[in-house]
């Protein structure tokens, strides 16, 4: 626990010193699904029993690069800069962004009866 609490760490550390790249949705959304994510973390980001959710997160860009690059030892295959650029990256990053928060609850009519 203690190193993954580095790790993010280090991930905010980064945010601050590269600048933004601007990603593309679209693009984002495809790779997603060509590089294999939506199976351990759905196709809309929402996660599972093998992967973390990752819509809405809080990550800077940078963090979640360095994430991606180096996971902590939890199953995850590392996605170097051979496999998916860092504007790839991006654009998964932007992809997984632009989800929308799910409904309340209370506005699923369904599990209010």
């Amino acid at each position: 626990m203690k190193k993954l609490s580095m790790l993010f760490v280090f991930a905010v550390f980064l945010a601050g010193q590269s600048k933004e790249l601007t990603g593309n949705v679209d693009n984002g959304k495809r790779l997603f699904v060509r590089n294999g994510c939506y199976q351990c973390h759905g196709y809309v980001g929402q996660g599972g029993a093998a992967g973390a959710r990752l819509a809405q997160t809080k990550l800077p860009l940078a963090g979640f690069t360095a994430f991606v690059r180096n996971p902590p030892p939890s199953g995850m295959p590392p996605y170097r800069a051979k496999v998916m650029s860092d504007q790839e990256l991006a654009d998964v990053w932007s992809y997984i962004k632009s989800i929308p928060e799910p409904k309340p609850v209370k506005d699923i009519p369904l599990l209010n009866q």
